[in-house]
């Protein structure tokens, strides 16, 4: 298959929340290396308490905006407007749509990077989650570009993900309170971009099995 339908994928985002939970505390570590060290705890808050009032047969975009919801009205930090803006474009950018196919699900990363962008002033490079949401989006529009299918574009946003949120360990931050650690915030992954990765991943992973499946 080429596409999957848009009703009932909330599971996808089920399945993705499942798995910040489960890294709660590794992503909190992280955070507490050269940030607040509350990541962890709010990522897993935010997307638990999106997935129990999501219903299982919802739509992809009704789980997208109730995560945002969430995330902007009941999580602190940075971190929840700029996830909560990123989801909530994304859903906007899914719409009524019935099936989700490549050029649906790119409109929706591009939407979600471009949410991102306009709200922060971080850059690729600055040691953020930009720095995993950037290579993942070019690189899965660069796929289609090339004509390769929905599964090898997701792949190759896979890959592009984990690279992102692994080049971020050489990065001096450059935005937030990390920025004050300068050189000392090198030799440790920004928990913004591994949790960028996670979700990333967990997309690419998740619809993957559904074109397999149907």
């Amino acid at each position: 298959m080429t596409s999957i339908p848009n009703a009932g994928a909330a599971q996808i985002l089920r399945a993705i929340s499942a798995t910040i939970v489960e890294n709660k505390a590794w992503l909190s570590e992280i955070d507490g290396k050269i940030g607040d060290g509350d990541h962890g705890v709010n990522m897993a808050k935010g997307f638990g308490r999106a997935a129990e009032r999501t219903a299982p047969d919802a739509s992809l975009t009704e789980a997208l905006q109730t995560l945002s919801d969430v995330l902007m009205a009941e999580i602190g930090g940075s971190m929840g407007p700029l996830y909560g803006m990123m989801f909530s474009d994304m859903a906007d950018a899914l719409g009524d749509t019935d099936r989700i196919d490549a050029a649906c699900f790119a409109t929706m990363l591009r939407a979600g990077l471009d949410g991102v962008q306009e709200i922060g002033s971080a850059k690729k490079g600055d040691k953020t989650l930009l720095d995993t949401l950037i290579p993942a989006v070019e690189t899965f529009e660069g796929q289609l570009a090339k004509g390769g299918s929905f599964a090898d574009a997701l792949a190759a946003m896979h890959k592009a993900a984990q690279d992102g949120r692994d080049s971020t360990l050489d990065m001096v931050a450059r935005i937030g309170r990390s920025a004050r650690l300068g050189e000392r915030s090198r030799g440790v992954l920004d928990a913004g971009a591994s949790s960028c990765a996670l979700i990333l991943s967990g997309f690419a992973d998740e619809i993957t099995t559904r074109l397999e499946n149907a």
